[in-house]
């Protein structure tokens, strides 16, 4: 994929632009790019997810359960373009989540999502809304500057045992990602020490944290690396891997020597503030290829 080429084929459209909000800052980012590129923009808030700053913009709130709505909201405002972006912090169980009137004749439909792996709900999520008329982008191809490039982006590089655990974490995070595990792995040594779960990227490096505080893992700051890339088969249009300053908190707590992430298929959110903090810690992010050799 061709990320660049691609935004701009996006952003020259002048349709209107939805952006289906999860938290953090990236539902905000893409909608600064769409409106920076002249795209009307509406940010529509899934309630206790997204942040509030969406506020700043045309927006609505939603609750998990109000398909109908907005399937009617997209229509009435001549939405065919939909971004879906942003952290969740708890997926929904469909067995009590209330559908809205508006949404029951697709009840079916929507329990099925919340069932199977993070990537077969994202999958079922997209053809719900596909099979709608709509066309989903992901943030990357409106805000282009978030991919992250390959090479260092920051003051320190890694040296040749860092290297390696890149490398050995890489390869575990792809093992991982084919059986939609995670997206992440930490390799301390010589030695994979930790695998992504369900807990996401933040709580696995808590785990490593206590790992060395244990002695189960060599302790000590500056030792180890967090790999992170995109799963083999994942729809980069709504779920590209991110870093962001909240891991590169965790990656110092966890007393790594730095972050190695897959060029042009994990994106970084607030990457000034992010890079500064890794330069302000001493450790390095880098981006390496994928595995075929390319870096999109």
């Amino acid at each position: 994929m061709n990320v660049e080429s691609s935004g701009a084929r996006v952003l020259e459209s002048s349709e209107p632009l939805a952006v289906l909000a999860g938290g953090g800052t990236l539902p905000v980012v893409v909608a600064t790019a769409a409106e920076r590129a002249g795209r009307p923009v509406k940010i529509i808030g899934i309630n206790g997810e997204a942040d509030d700053h969406i506020t700043n913009f045309t927006h609505e709130w939603v609750d998990w359960g109000d398909i109908g709505r907005l399937l009617i909201t997209l229509r009435a405002d001549k939405v065919t373009d939909l971004v879906m972006v942003g952290r969740i912090h708890s997926r929904p169980d469909y067995r009590s989540m209330q559908v809205d009137r508006a949404g029951e004749f697709i009840r079916g439909a929507v329990a099925g999502l919340f069932s199977g792996g993070d990537n077969a709900v994202l999958s079922g999520a997209v053809k719900l809304f596909e099979s709608r008329g709509f066309r989903i982008l992901g943030a990357h191809e409106i805000a282009t500057e978030l991919v992250a490039p390959a090479g260092s982006l920051t003051k320190r590089t890694e040296n040749l045992e860092e290297k390696r655990d890149v490398v050995l974490a890489m390869e575990a995070a792809k093992t991982i990602g084919a059986l939609d595990i995670g997206q992440a792995a930490v390799a301390v040594d010589a030695r994979v020490i930790a695998l992504e779960g369900a807990e996401g990227t933040d709580a696995m490096l808590e785990r490593v944290a206590r790992l060395k505080e244990v002695g189960r893992v060599p302790g000590g700051d500056q030792l180890g690396v967090l790999s992170k890339c995109a799963k083999p088969h994942q729809d980069l249009r709504i779920d590209m891997p991110t870093i962001g300053p909240g891991t590169v908190k965790a990656a110092v707590a966890a007393g790594l020597a730095g972050i190695a992430i897959e060029a042009g298929r994990v994106m970084i959110a607030e990457r000034e503030e992010t890079i500064h903090a890794a330069d302000s810690a001493g450790i390095f992010i880098t981006g390496v290829e994928d595995a075929s050799g390319t870096t999109a």
